[in-house]
């Protein structure tokens, strides 16, 4: 049985995390990790194009920009499986199964509302939960 409960691999967004294994309501799936900087810092890498900046607070974010932190690979969804949580008492946020996830499925969590306004909406949101909305939509229309 694998270690992890998770692989990385190619999604409708890009890469992302998928289950390899059942894993159960509030289990810890992945560490978002990376060095703590301050919400200054943080802006200054947003404005030169930084990616994989996971704000914690008004004051901290955790520059994830490392591809040893795996949890940089979990997608936006609409609809998610998975949540951010940080560690009571540690400076480290994690991933929690939201309910139920099946070996084969993307693990997925909600990256917020200014997160999906600033970077998501102008592109369009590639999660299942839209493209299933649009082809419903498209669908409708041909009828």
């Amino acid at each position: 049985m694998p270690l992890r409960s998770f692989r990385v691999g190619r999604s409708s967004a890009g890469l992302g995390l998928f289950a390899v294994r059942p894993i159960k309501r509030r289990d810890h799936i992945v560490t978002y990790s990376g060095p703590w900087i301050s919400n200054e810092e943080a802006d200054r890498l947003e404005r030169r194009n930084a990616r994989y900046l996971f704000e914690v607070n008004s004051q901290w974010t955790i520059n994830g920009a490392s591809r040893r932190n795996l949890g940089r690979y979990a997608n936006h969804s609409c609809r998610p499986n998975a949540e951010a949580v940080r560690r009571r008492g540690k400076r480290k946020m994690v991933l929690l199964a939201l309910r139920a996830i099946s070996p084969g499925e993307e693990i997925t969590y909600d990256y917020g509302k200014e997160y999906f306004d600033l970077f998501i909406k102008p592109k369009g949101c590639r999660c299942a939960a839209c493209a299933k909305k649009r082809s419903r939509r498209k669908s409708r229309k041909g009828a």
